[in-house]
């Protein structure tokens, strides 16, 4: 009996031993090495390394890494890895540097030099991806060629050479803008000298003031949410001063003050925007006066802000009257004048509003009788048989008498970029008070808006009308607004017209004392120039 309890113990030893190394043997160890830690745990023989990272509680991120692969089946002993993996993407600028670009112009005494143009460096913005692998950094990859958040601005220097051109006298002093700077010619076509030579005038504004001491320009801004800025320089001395005016973002106009004494200004502002064309017309109309010892008056508003009629964010362009006690205005839909003393507007005449699809607005040229009593403009024409009037291709050159009667047609399909400009008075003709209309006349006036025009004149009633530049056959004229000479050409005694063609000087008379058409006559030759300004010296 006392056997047989002893062999019923050691029987129930030996079946618990066996089933505690069964046990033991279902069982493995593996170490997981996750986040800077050494972490061991047990695991059923055959498990792999996903069914083991879930036993320890460890999530495995979209970028991790594991050592091995999560599907690899484990056995006992065996090291797991989890490698954490991040990326990160940052924005890194890159200076492009400006070039430099060397032109030839006969301003310039032959082999002189002078930086029309200092050169800028340019921006870029350059995403990188970074891959991180527990905290250290094991890639660095561009992902993208760069976002350039700032053009650069080449260095224009400039070279003289000798002119093949034969220089001849002019009367008064021409201004004209070459390559970013300011120059004038004073009596002969070969004596010219710079006024401005900091190389960033945009040309948006370029005059010189009715006794031709003061030159009125715009200069490209470096600020952001700023286009530009208002200055003027002395041009009757041989040293450069300029004047900053305080005044920005200058897009259509701003003019001086014709019949006073004084240093007076006009001028209409735009808000920059983000958006094309890059502003939004405030419609407004400012003074200013100011002096030669740089004192500045403060603005004084003629006419507020205001959303300019059909097509109004595009802007208002304005003229001063021969006298400077008249105020004109153009706009998409209509010109007529500004009454200075309560600042209404006095429509004259109600125009079609032109449909570009575009992201700009015409506006109709607009000049001056010499008289005062009239104003030069374009009006749009309705065409029938299309659908919408606002796309008609006719405009016609109309002069608007002030004193009484209707709008006299004085041109019919002149074209929309006709920009009469009026002579001043020829009383030398003997015949009173009379002058002569300058404007462009489009090569094709159904496609005026692409089309290149030609140089005409016609007398301040409509008759008289004459072809003068370039000749038939020739490349027509870009649009722009001409400039008469403030008085008779020396050599002929008759007046003159200043045209940029291909980007030259011409000067162009309408006809000599015999009545025959003189050749035109080229000033310059580098094909630079951009404006032209024209006045007396007094």
């Amino acid at each position: 009996m006392r056997l047989k309890i002893i062999g019923l113990i050691f029987l129930g030893f030996f079946i618990w031993g066996c089933s505690a190394q069964t046990e033991s043997q279902l069982q493995i160890q593996v170490q997981i090495s996750v986040d800077g830690e050494q972490k061991t745990i047990e695991i059923p023989t055959g498990s792999n390394v996903e069914s083991a990272l879930k036993r320890a509680g460890i999530e495995i991120g979209s970028l991790d890494r594991v050592e091995p692969d999560v599907s690899t089946p484990l056995s006992d002993q065996d090291q797991i890895r989890v490698i954490r993996v991040r990326e990160e993407y940052t924005v890194e600028q890159e200076i492009i540097p400006f070039e430099q670009q060397r032109l030839q112009t006969e301003s310039l005494p032959e082999q002189t030099t002078l930086i029309a143009q200092k050169g800028e460096n340019g921006l870029r913005e350059i995403t990188y991806q970074h891959i991180y692998e527990d905290g250290i950094e094991i890639s660095k990859k561009r992902v993208n060629d760069g976002v350039i958040i700032k053009e650069p601005t080449p260095e224009i220097i400039m070279i003289g050479i000798q002119t093949a051109i034969a220089p001849f006298s002019i009367p008064g002093r021409l201004a004209y803008l070459l390559g970013g700077n300011a120059w004038v010619m004073e009596g002969s076509t070969a004596k010219r000298r710079p006024v401005v030579t900091t190389g960033d005038l945009d040309g948006r504004i370029f005059a010189l003031s009715p006794d031709g001491k003061w030159l009125l320009f715009t200069r490209r801004s470096k600020k952001e949410n700023e286009i530009n800025t208002l200055w003027v320089a002395i041009v009757d001395q041989t040293s450069e001063k300029l004047m900053d005016l305080k005044i920005s973002n200058i897009v259509h106009f701003a003019g001086w003050k014709p019949g006073t004494n004084r240093n007076d200004l006009a001028f209409s502002t735009v808000e920059p925007r983000s958006t094309a064309p890059g502003w939004q017309a405030n419609n407004d109309l400012n003074v200013i006066s100011f002096s030669s010892s740089s004192w500045v008056s403060k603005w004084k508003t003629l006419l507020d802000a205001n959303s300019g009629g059909v097509y109004g964010w595009w802007g208002t362009n304005f003229a001063w009257s021969p006298s400077g006690s008249q105020l004109a205005y153009s706009r998409p839909d209509g010109v007529g004048l500004l009454n200075l003393d309560t600042g209404a507007l006095q429509p004259l005449i109600e125009i079609l509003p032109y449909q570009t699809h575009g992201d700009w607005a015409w506006i109709p040229g607009l000049a001056w009788g010499s008289d005062g009593n009239t104003l030069v403009t374009v009006d749009h024409i309705s065409s029938a048989g299309i659908t919408s009037p606002e796309e008609s291709q006719l405009f016609d050159l109309v002069a608007l008498p002030l004193l009484q009667g209707a709008p006299i047609h004085l041109v019919i399909q002149s074209g929309m970029f006709s920009y009469p400009v009026a002579s001043p008075i020829q009383s030398e003709q003997g015949i009173g008070n009379q002058y002569q209309i300058a404007f462009l006349q489009a090569i094709f006036p159904t496609q005026s808006e692409t089309s290149r025009y030609r140089l005409w004149v016609t007398d301040q009633d409509g008759s008289n009308k004459s072809q003068l530049f370039p000749a038939e056959g020739e490349i027509g004229l870009d649009p722009q607004s001409v400039v008469w000479s403030p008085q008779p050409m020396p050599d002929i005694n008759k007046y003159a017209i200043a045209v940029l063609y291909q980007g030259n000087i011409w000067l162009v008379e309408t006809n000599d004392q015999q009545g025959n058409l003189v050749q035109p006559r080229q000033v310059t030759g580098d094909g630079l120039v951009s404006r032209i300004a024209w006045s007396v010296i007094k």
